[in-house]
């Protein structure tokens, strides 16, 4: 892109200096001071006032024969990138810097912001929102950055204004824990401040002050605007109606499905989660298990829209999120767009999971697809907002399939993105992951643990025949670990979440003999825990009254382990399943194995998990 700008006469956006290695940059350097380069199939770039001086003397051909490039005297580069320090992020090269003209952007003055504001909500008092802009820009003084709190994201105080715009009734802090959810990623002083700040400008919440309760209604839009709904949200007492992008498939009020059961936290979230999909995409945070996925497929499918889900992990690429190469069928290598490139021309929701993993610089890639709805892609392919490209189409008198061919498409108008993440690590370096450039991307939901009372519910609506007493134990011991003060307390607790409870009580609905002690140590791994958590957890379970006495152990012993095959069906222990009857007989594996008590043991456990459709990972020494 560099090269084409130059010989094209474009401006060349640098976009985030501050994530470049020092080594990259200056292979530019020559083409910002001298408008020269030499490129690796052989070219030059020249500046436009040698190769005049050339033409005067050679004809064109003769410069084409030797690979001279003409760059344009119309090409300039623009570089954007963030302070370093203040931002993490690789300081400003001396010789780079030297190489450009530089201009500090700062927020926008208050008086204009303000104005800005009261355009948009004027449902709101003038008060509510001066009170909200001066909480915000305090946070971003200097004072704020001493104490060491992020920026407020400035640039989502829009988004806040148009919610509280069509629910005037509503908490501000409530929202404000939307836009900078300071009880996720601040240790005990930074919430302190920020607390304090919320009384200093009167932004605390009163009684007076309403949340949202659930969703009442989902309807389609009749007329002339396609993939919209009309979505109802009680809010106290009242009910309010409001407009949000709807996917391309038929509304569903309520859910056929049956592994979603709603408890008043989950109606409660969804409700806050149409308020944000009103204005903006969004960011779901919360430990492991603890439903985010199956909340976003439930949003979803209230919404009509095909979702595209996508795994991220920690050395994951800027290439992997966009387009990647592969080999066509005559041995040329091509680029192909990746789902979510896919998904935003098709308008589904994209639920992008685990982005607590990625490294910052990737998910750089996507801000200018969140803040702008465009995309520029490796081979030269623009995806524009479809105002945009309509606005384009119209000015230019091209059609549809001409703009293609020039490689310019819409983005989808139902297009958006679910961000999905475990909650930051509190004071470490590598795992606080939710920084200022982050905070301006998404509307944040903190996604808690069940109550005890609606994990029971959750749990009896699900697994309809699962003993009560177990079912009593197991979650006062989980609820225990959860809402104690200990670390190691609490980090035994992440081993017990809903999905992992959900997945001991269908084993126990199956097999109501087997021991609880068990199936808890199992699910903790108890075995290869350091001494100090195995010994928590045991005493733990001991209050909880689940202990594990001899004659568990002799009933174990006296149980007779043996395999047997009749007329197509396997028996392990007590355990039976048909045999599976593979299509490639050469892919089953034919061992020499010899039968012994405690391997058969562990075949039989693994069967019973097996027939309950769980996937299995052996752990044990080498």
């Amino acid at each position: 892109c560099a090269v084409r700008a130059a010989t094209e006469g474009r401006i060349l956006v640098l976009e985030g200096l501050e994530k470049a290695e020092r080594n990259v940059l200056p292979v530019l350097n020559n083409l910002l001071e001298n408008r020269e380069m030499q490129l690796e199939d052989g070219r030059f770039l020249m500046s436009a006032d040698r190769y005049d001086k050339l033409l005067q003397e050679h004809t064109k051909s003769e410069l084409d024969a030797w690979k001279i490039v003409r760059v344009s005297e119309d090409f300039r580069v623009i570089a954007l990138g963030l302070p370093v320090p203040k931002y993490s992020g690789n300081p400003l090269d001396p010789p780079l810097r030297s190489r450009f003209q530089a201009r500090d952007v700062y927020h926008l003055p208050f008086k204009d912001h303000l104005q800005l504001l009261y355009s948009i909500g004027s449902n709101i008092s003038t008060e509510r929102i001066s009170q909200l802009l001066s909480f915000a820009t305090t946070l971003c003084s200097q004072e704020s950055s001493t104490l060491g709190l992020p920026d407020f994201p400035l640039d989502s105080l829009s988004a806040a204004v148009q919610i509280l715009d069509s629910f005037p009734m509503m908490s501000v802090q409530h929202v404000i824990d939307r836009l900078y959810p300071y009880n996720l990623f601040l240790g005990k002083e930074g919430k302190t401040a920020v607390k304090d700040m919320l009384k200093r400008f009167e932004l605390q919440d009163s009684e007076k002050h309403l949340f949202p309760r659930k969703i009442t209604r989902v309807e389609s839009v009749h007329g002339n605007k396609p993939f919209k709904a009309d979505v109802t949200v009680q809010i106290g007492e009242k009910e309010v109606t409001f407009q949000v992008p709807a996917g391309t498939g038929m509304l569903k009020n309520h859910s056929r499905s049956d592994t979603f059961i709603r408890t008043s936290s989950h109606n409660q979230l969804l409700a806050e989660m149409m308020q944000s999909h009103m204005v903006k995409d969004m960011c779901l945070i919360g430990g492991k298990g603890c439903g985010k996925t199956v909340i976003a497929k439930e949003f979803a499918d209230m919404l009509g829209y095909s979702i595209e889900p996508i795994m991220l992990y920690q050395d994951m690429t800027a290439r992997d999120l966009l387009q990647q190469r592969y080999t066509l069928p005559n041995g040329d290598t091509a680029w192909r767009p990746s789902p979510l490139v896919t998904a935003a021309l098709e308008g589904k929701l994209v639920l992008l999971d685990g982005i607590h993993r990625i490294n910052p610089g990737t998910l750089a890639v996507l801000q200018r697809l969140i803040h702008d709805r465009e995309l520029t892609l490796y081979d030269g392919t623009r995806l524009l907002r479809e105002d945009r490209y309509q606005n384009l189409k119209e000015e230019l008198q091209l059609s549809d399939e001409k703009l293609q061919e020039r490689s310019i498409f819409p983005i989808h108008p139902s297009f958006r993105i679910v961000v999905m993440a475990e909650p930051p690590v509190i004071g470490s370096s590598t795992q606080q992951w939710l920084g200022p450039e982050f905070l301006t991307l998404f509307l944040f939901h903190n996604v808690r643990s069940l109550s005890k009372s609606e994990e029971i519910e959750v749990i009896k609506q699900m697994i309809p025949n699962v003993p009560s007493v177990a079912v009593e134990k197991l979650l006062t011991v989980t609820h225990k670990l959860r809402e104690t003060n200990d670390a190691t307390a609490q980090s035994l607790a992440s081993f017990l979440s809903t999905r992992q409870l959900l997945r001991i009580c269908r084993r126990l609905s199956q097999h109501p003999d087997e021991s609880l002690y068990d199936a808890v140590n199992k699910a903790c791994l108890s075995r290869f825990l350091p001494n100090l958590a195995r010994s928590a957890l045991h005493k733990n379970l001991q209050d909880s009254d689940i202990e594990t006495g001899p004659e568990d152990t002799e009933k174990l012993e006296g149980k007779d382990y043996t395999c047997e095959i009749k007329n197509g069906i396997l028996k392990i222990g007590s355990v039976t399943m048909p045999i599976y009857n593979p299509a490639e007989k050469m892919k089953v594996p034919d061992i020499l194995f010899y039968e012994n008590a405690q391997h058969m043991m562990v075949m039989e456990d693994m069967l019973k998990d097996f027939l309950l459709g769980e996937h299995l990972l052996l752990v044990g020494n080498q």
